[in-house]
């Protein structure tokens, strides 16, 4: 057996053995308890990975190591580097928009593959022997629609998630619609299927070039008219697309590590945005074809007025409770108040209360958002619940503490037909006998709409930031303790 021979058994062996290893570490992280650990086993698949493709088959020529693979193998690491350093640095609160950019170069790195072997074939002038095909100098018609579809698609999930990072990132309005969108985008759409059905009977550079542009038009034309509060599907949706486009162009490459890695994320990320989708209450067929997120009118008004509470009378509330229910949000992430909300939880356990945490599928501006603020502040697992497994508990609760979250607590999403989160899941929170929300000032949430809920007779507002209002309840409640207060 020759070198070379040797050298691709073992690349394929070590590439499976990283498959497993990612498939492994994604199960791992299907649970908060053992989600560290899958990190670590997806990662040392990464590495196998990227290790045995210095030496893999594929990277050398005829005559040797070809430079210009290996050149651009060590520019993406050190790209790569450059990101992991800037992701170190990244505060919880921008988790979102640098989960939208990473998952945006994924695609891109997909689509750089499906145009790369697309040009290689279109200026190949010798015959498509199967030599030429293993160096990948030319592609039989397989090849080429997988090289097409990973490409349409991962060209879309790049520009795509560019665009969502700057809604996330406030660099974009939260929307952006014209008269006859969604005419213009399907149009743009179709173009792109014409060109790459062209491209799979005679590649051309100049078409390569125009299909690229049309995929990259697309996909900023589709995320635009997306409003914020329906970013964690976009997002989702775009994980899905990126695994995909891996999946096809590891098939190009006939990599199974990539066939195997993208096949499972993307349908890791198409189950997470049907979930998504379900928790936000609107079919996959409008997230990929409607403006969603872009809602309607304002809704019927509001009756009542806001009614605000200091922070001694809410620590005497939560003194005579016997249940409480803290309800996280956005607010919470960008007040960094966890840390602080679990203090004042752990001094209500103290007194024997019975505290939990409710998180709603889409609170946050990520899928898991606030499980991640909650795990870095050390709650236990246990304490947190999930929407449904909650709401029934809500009726039973003396006091539910609301901080930063907003939309997923609105009862009109139950209530008024003409508000745009009508039909949205909701977390039950009106149902409590008394509700204390911490919010800085009167401002709307993301989708823009007022809540009924800072209006109902059982809700009262304790204006203030979150730490702030957490470190003051922490100290009214140890001073009704010592008789001090109320």
């Amino acid at each position: 057996m020759s070198l070379a021979a040797i050298l691709d058994f073992l690349a394929k062996a070590s590439y499976f053995a990283a498959a497993l290893l990612f498939i492994l570490g994604l199960m791992q992280m299907g649970s908060p308890v053992t989600a560290r650990k899958g990190i670590r086993w997806a990662g040392v698949g990464m590495v196998i990975a990227t290790v045995v493709t210095f030496f893999a088959p594929s990277t050398w020529g005829e005559h040797g190591i070809d430079t210009l693979n290996l050149g651009l193998m060590v520019l993406a690491i050190v790209l790569s580097y450059a990101f992991w350093v800037w992701g170190k640095k990244v505060p919880i609160t921008d988790m979102p928009q640098m989960v939208a950019i990473f998952n945006g170069m994924g695609g891109g790195s997909a689509a750089a593959i499906g145009a790369a072997a697309m040009i290689n074939a279109a200026t190949f002038t010798g015959e498509c022997t199967p030599q030429a095909m293993a160096a990948h100098a030319c592609m039989d018609t397989t090849k080429s629609v997988l090289a097409i579809l990973g490409a349409l698609i991962g060209a879309i999930s790049f520009s795509g998630s560019v665009i969502a990072w700057a809604k996330l990132d406030g660099r974009l309005d939260k929307r952006f619609t014209f008269g006859g969108q969604q005419v213009v985008n399907l149009l743009v759409f179709l173009a792109c299927l014409g060109l790459g059905a062209y491209l799979v009977f005679a590649l051309n550079v100049p078409v390569i070039i125009a299909f690229f542009a049309l995929c990259l038009l697309f996909g900023v034309l589709m995320t635009l008219p997306i409003g914020g509060a329906d970013m964690p599907v976009v997002i989702s949706l775009y994980n899905a697309f990126t695994g995909l486009a891996v999946a096809f162009e590891g098939y190009v490459l006939q990599n199974e590590s990539l066939i195997i890695a993208g096949t499972v994320v993307g349908a890791a990320g198409m189950l997470l945005t049907q979930l998504m989708a379900k928790a936000m209450n609107r079919p996959i067929s409008n997230v990929l074809f409607s403006n969603f997120g872009g809602g309607g009118g304002s809704g019927e008004a509001i009756k009542g007025s806001m009614k605000p509470i200091e922070a001694s009378d809410a620590a005497s509330l939560l003194y005579l409770a016997e249940k409480v229910i803290v309800v996280p949000g956005y607010g919470m992430a960008v007040a960094q108040a966890q840390h602080k909300m679990w203090e004042l939880c752990q001094q209500l356990i103290k007194r024997e209360k019975d505290v939990k945490f409710a998180i709603h599928p889409v609170a946050g501006r990520m899928p898991g958002h606030m499980n991640v603020l909650l795990a870095e502040a050390g709650v236990p697992y246990d304490l947190i619940a999930d929407m449904d497994d909650i709401n029934p508990e809500f009726a039973t609760c003396d006091v539910a503490i609301v901080i930063g979250a907003n939309d997923v607590v609105n009862p009109v999403a139950k209530t008024d037909k003409s508000s745009p989160i009508y039909g949205m899941p909701i977390l039950d929170v009106v149902n409590a006998k008394k509700v204390i929300v911490i919010k800085r000032g009167k401002g709307t949430g993301f989708a823009g709409i007022e809540n009924a809920l800072f209006y109902a007779d059982n809700c009262s507002m304790l204006y203030a930031d979150g730490q702030e209002a957490a470190n003051k309840l922490i100290a009214e409640l140890k001073a009704v303790d010592s008789g001090g207060g109320h």
